[in-house]
This record gives structure tokens, C-alpha cells and sequence, in this order.
């Protein structure tokens, strides 16, 4: 059956019922003035609904497959790169939007990480989101003999100058930043002592490893990244040198427990020598105390007798003499048996008994 043309083209004009009016028709115009206030009126097509749709979708639709914008987590900064060109002002955790084709965002990892040198199993190779693994530095002592070091590393990137840090050393900076200088400050230290020495000391060789990687950050020119903490966790000898240790170990505890004996009775020795000595200095003490003694007294008796016969004088002699023969005769009146002992010469004093005799 023949399509009307006419008839189509009418039918078109006229959907959504809405009649078709021919251009001489009277048009309401699309604005009305009413006093101060305008009126807009604008009825929308159904297809152009569609098309206004499906623009939108399509929209959404690009964005989402161009994707304009990346999304800076926390523990993260983002780098704006315009045209190969590092914006120095580092993008903090948010949304972020750039232009495509001309723009684009790197994310890097600012948190504190771990690396962590060691021959253990677990970890040889491979990395976490925080702890990176590297196999123990392998180095020369002073005699040159090999030496294995296990180490663990506290570092973070410095956010202010994230740019900087990845437009010189590009993504990869941990290794041109940390590892290998710790790598070469290690081995420089160990080269400074013998394998013997090493074990004793640690604590030593962790301060100066430790002092050196500090000052090799701080010798850039911008503080790129930050040294936490380096922990000296062992030191892996050969076998030779960890036997030739123990028997200077067991060597010296013998020399030790030798000493101490010694030492001992050499203490108990001069216990006993100066007991004995003080018994001694005790006993003479004594001694002296007594011969002083004993002299004092002498010296008082013959003081005493000194002084008795300074003062005995003829005059007090014959005065004794007479209060004697006084008392002689009085006991003589008592007791006529009494006997009288005479002294010649009338030096001393004549002496009396006053007792009977016997018969």
C-alpha cells in the first residue's frame, strides 16, 4: 500500500498532541511581560527528552571510563604531573581531579616501613604494604673473612618534598635513598673490626651505622626521608672463627674462675694474717698495759716513800719513841706477863706482845 508523504510529515507535526499551526497562525511569544515579572515557557519533545538522556549517561559513561580524578588515601601522598613537569605542592588524602591526556596523578606510600635485611626463610624477596626483605649484607672483617649481618631499618618518605624525591630518584628511591647506603655504611663499619671482636661489639657498631646514615640524609639538599630507628639483630660468623671464639670464651672463663680462686685465697690469707695480727697487737697491748701498770706503781711507792722519809726527823723519832713506851707501860700495868722486845741502838722503836707466854 502507498505511504501518503503528506499525510506522514502531518502526523509527525502534530505528536504528543499538539497540533500543527501553519506560520501565519498566531504565536504565543515565549516570553510575557507582566508588570516586572517574566514568564518562560518551553514544552519539551519526547525525543528530545531521549537525547537529553542519553547525553547525560553518556557523559557519566566517559567519565567513568576516562576517569578524570585518583583518590589519595591516608598513609598516601599524590604527585600532579602536568606534562611531564612534577607540581611541587604535594597532594594530601582527598579526591583529586586532573585534565586527561595533559595530567596525571602519582600516588606513593608515606607511611613508616620496615626493611628488613636477614637470611631467614619467610620474606627473602619479597615485600608487604610496610616491610620490605632484602637477603643479610654480606661483608669482609678486618682479616677479611666473611661476615653476615642481620639488620632492620625504621624509615618514611618526607611528604613536603614527595616531588622532589620522585622526580630525582624516581619511584624507586628506597633503593637509592636507603638501601644501598645502609648497605655500604654496614660493610665500611664491619671492615673496622675482626670477626673475634664483632659479638662484643654490637651496641658500637649499631651507634655508628646508625650515626652514618644520619648524616648521609642530612648531607642532601632537602630532608627527602626520615631515619626512624637501625637495629643490629645478629651477626652471623664463620664457622672457624665461632669455634676459635668459644675456645677463647671457655679460655677466658677458665682464667676467670682461676682468678677468682686466687683472688679468694688471697682475701682468706689476709683474714687470717691480720687476725693473727690484731691477737698480737691485742697481746702486746695488754702486756704494756701492765708493765705500765706495775711501773705507775712503783713510781708511786717509791714517790710515797721518798716523801715518808723526808718528813721523819730526830725530833719526830724520840716523839714516837716516847708515845711507844707510853703505851708499853700502860700495857704493862694491864698484863704483867707481856713481852718487851728491846731494840738496840733506839733507831726503831721497841716492840711489844701483848700474850703470855707458854707455859
Amino acid at each position: 500500500m502507498p505511504i501518503d508523504l503528506n499525510e506522514h510529515l502531518k502526523k509527525k507535526r502534530t505528536q504528543g498532541g499538539n497540533e500543527y499551526k501553519d506560520d501565519n497562525q498566531d504565536k504565543k511569544p515565549p516570553f510575557n511581560k507582566k508588570g516586572n515579572n517574566f514568564s518562560f515557557e518551553f514544552k519539551f519533545n519526547p525525543d528530545r527528552k531521549m537525547m537529553f538522556l542519553i547525553v547525560i549517561l553518556g557523559i557519566i559513561l566517559l567519565i567513568i571510563l576516562i576517569k578524570p580524578y585518583s583518590i589519595v588515601n591516608a598513609g598516601q601522598v599524590g604527585i600532579r604531573v602536568t606534562t611531564g613537569k612534577f607540581d611541587p605542592m604535594p597532594l594530601y588524602p582527598n579526591i583529586h581531579f586532573y585534565v586527561p591526556g595533559f595530567q596525571r596523578i602519582i600516588v606513593v606510600d608515606s607511611r613508616v616501613k620496615i626493611l628488613n635485611f636477614s637470611n631467614a626463610d619467610e620474606g627473602i624477596g619479597t615485600r608487604s604494604e610496610a616491610t620490605l626483605y632484602r637477603p643479610a649484607i654480606q661483608t669482609l672483617d678486618g682479616k677479611g673473612l666473611p661476615v653476615y649481618i642481620d639488620l632492620s631499618v625504621q624509615y618514611s618518605l618526607n611528604p613536603e618534598f614527595v616531588a622532589e624525591t620522585i622526580a630525582e630518584y624516581t619511584l624507586n628511591w628506597e633503593q637509592r635513598l636507603i638501601i644501598e647506603p645502609v648497605q655500604e655504611i654496614v660493610r665500611n663499619v664491619i671492615g673496622g673490626y675482626t670477626a673475634e671482636e664483632l659479638p662484643g661489639k654490637r651496641d658500637e657498631i649499631a651507634t655508628k651505622v646508625v650515626e652514618l646514615m644520619s648524616k648521609n640524609l642530612n648531607a642532601l639538599k632537602n630532608p627527602l626521608a626520615e631515619l626512624r630507628s637501625i637495629q643490629l639483630k645478629g651477626i652471623l660468623l664463620p664457622p672457624s672463627v665461632q669455634e676459635q671464639i668459644q675456645r677463647v670464651q671457655v679460655a677466658k672463663q677458665e682464667a676467670e674462675r682461676v682468678r677468682n680462686e686466687v683472688e679468694r685465697t688471697k682475701q682468706e690469707a689476709e683474714k687470717v694474717a691480720a687476725q693473727a695480727k690484731g691477737e698480737a697487737e691485742a697481746k702486746r697491748i695488754n702486756a704494756q698495759g701492765n708493765a705500765d701498770s706495775i711501773l705507775i706503781e712503783a713510781q708511786a711507792q717509791a714517790r710515797a716513800n721518798k716523801m715518808l722519809g723526808e718528813s721523819l726527823s730526830r725530833q719526830l723519832l724520840d716523839l714516837r719513841q716516847i708515845e711507844v713506851q707510853g703505851k708499853f707501860n700502860e700495857a704493862l700495868r694491864d698484863n704483867k706477863d707481856a713481852k718487851i722486845f728491846l731494840t738496840p741502838g733506839g733507831s726503831t722503836p721497841n716492840l711489844w706482845i701483848d700474850t703470855k707466854s707458854n707455859p
